[in-house]
């Protein structure tokens, strides 16, 4: 079984979206069994919260229920539960590494380093721009997909 976990700054708006998507693709796929998939923040401003109403909102216009989720931090222990640990932005990346002390197995990454156009995930919580990250995060899974294709690990 392969684990994901998604991180973004606040769990509220791009890991949520990040994690119900992919759960859908993989559904979609038959796959679903075969992933392990959460989301977790780097900060702690958040925890408890619902995902946030806007990227709620996104969510269900794509026929997908983030009902129950609740933002969490991110833990050293996640580093040895999760097979890959995907941010959404560098900025991600900096916090995760000040919590897990490093990164010996290389588990940690921005999710569109494995698109055509590696950058960050802008937030929308500032931007306001859920269009853009839905995008943005969608284009991220697929092209995360299509490496763990590539890479034998959906055989």
């Amino acid at each position: 079984m392969l684990k994901i976990l998604f991180i973004c700054h606040g769990n509220i708006c791009r890991s949520p979206m990040a994690e119900f998507i992919l759960k859908d693709m993989v559904a979609r796929r038959g796959f679903a069994s075969r992933f392990f998939i959460a989301s977790a923040a780097t900060s702690r401003e958040e925890i408890g919260n619902p995902v946030y109403p806007p990227a709620r909102r996104i969510l269900r216009e794509h026929g997908l229920d983030p009902a129950g989720k609740t933002a969490r931090q991110m833990t050293r222990a996640d580093y040895e539960e999760y097979d890959y640990l995907l941010a959404a932005e560098q900025y991600n990346i900096r916090n995760m590494l000040r919590i897990t002390g490093g990164d010996p197995q290389h588990k940690i990454c921005r999710l569109l380093d494995f698109s055509k156009r590696p950058r960050d995930i802008d937030d929308p919580w500032y931007t306001g721009d859920f269009t853009t990250a839905w995008a943005d995060i969608t284009e991220g899974c697929e092209a995360f997909l299509a490496y763990l294709e590539k890479e034998g690990l959906l055989q």
